[in-house]
């Protein structure tokens, strides 16, 4: 396994999905998490959330009027099965033989056969039926803009979370893998993955409950900015537009997830901060 197995994982289900894999899903992400990214692991290193008692006396010194306890996160409906193929791999049907006598397989809620692309990596991501929690929409995002210690964080605005899940990241070789999630004898057991290998990055969990976290949605605060040329006036943002996607904060990768020393940054794009502009001075929506 390359050093940089889980960063070039993470990056590559990022391109697909504009999400963040969470390369150890057994341990949570929770909706409201704060920090930054590590940009050796891909990792968010988490500092605090804003559903702890100790964020809301930072938010009570910009809005006492907000109480976060009233804005839990919510909980949507529980999806289809979420399956994300990156470029290069191809998804087709198990073909049941013989040579595969597996207790269960037949009637196995997911299963199928994957097909890597030869000198390139590839990341195979599968969530079983799925539900994404989430910061609730409008106000709170909004009115967080204010917190100043929230300044070059990174904010969890929503997860999926699901009881049984498969990662897998190829090894440039080729090869083909066949997955199924089958029922259990005992009714009262997960489901249980079967698989015909064993390789090192390929990562699998089943549980009853929703445990694992496998995806999760970042926000970054959006710059408050201007162009240089004034004929082109910006609108002021409003509610959730004040957060915005997080880009990957390193050089593009090589196939071992490691940095591409021959890629130059690209040149500035006549954006700037503009320093009249004051987090707090913002008027509050009245949305919520």
């Amino acid at each position: 396994m390359p050093s940089n197995a889980g960063r070039k994982f993470i990056d590559l289900i990022r391109q697909s999905t504009a999400k963040w894999a969470n390369w150890d899903p057994p341990i949570p992400v929770q909706v409201g998490a704060y920090g930054r990214l590590n940009t050796e692991t891909g990792e968010l290193d988490i500092e605090g959330n804003i559903y702890d008692p100790e964020f809301q006396v930072m938010l009570d010194v910009v809005d006492g009027r907000l109480k976060l306890a009233d804005y839990p996160a919510q909980i949507g409906a529980v999806e289809e099965d979420f399956i994300v193929c990156t470029m290069g791999v191809r998804q087709n049907d198990l073909r049941l033989d013989g040579e595969i006598n597996i207790a269960g397989l037949s009637q196995a809620s997911i299963k199928g056969e994957w097909q890597f692309q030869r000198g390139r990596r590839g990341a195979l991501l599968i969530m079983h039926h799925p539900r994404q929690e989430y910061v609730p929409r409008g106000r709170v995002l909004e009115t967080l803009y204010k917190v100043p210690e929230l300044k070059d964080m990174h904010i969890v605005v929503s997860t999926f979370k699901c009881p049984a899940f498969t990662m897998y990241l190829s090894d440039k070789s080729g090869e083909k893998i066949s997955l199924a999630l089958t029922p259990s004898e005992n009714p009262n057991e997960p489901q249980q993955w079967w698989s015909d290998t064993n390789a090192s990055m390929l990562r699998k969990g089943q549980h009853k409950d929703y445990m694992f976290t496998p995806l999760y949605g970042l926000k970054r605060k959006l710059p408050l900015i201007r162009r240089l040329m004034r004929d082109s006036p910006i609108p002021d943002p409003e509610g959730d537009d004040f957060w915005v996607d997080v880009h990957v904060p390193w050089d593009p990768l090589d196939e071992d997830g490691d940095e591409d020393s021959s890629y130059e940054g690209e040149e500035e794009d006549g954006w700037v901060e503009a320093p009249e502009r004051v987090e707090g001075n913002h008027s509050e929506s009245d949305s919520s």
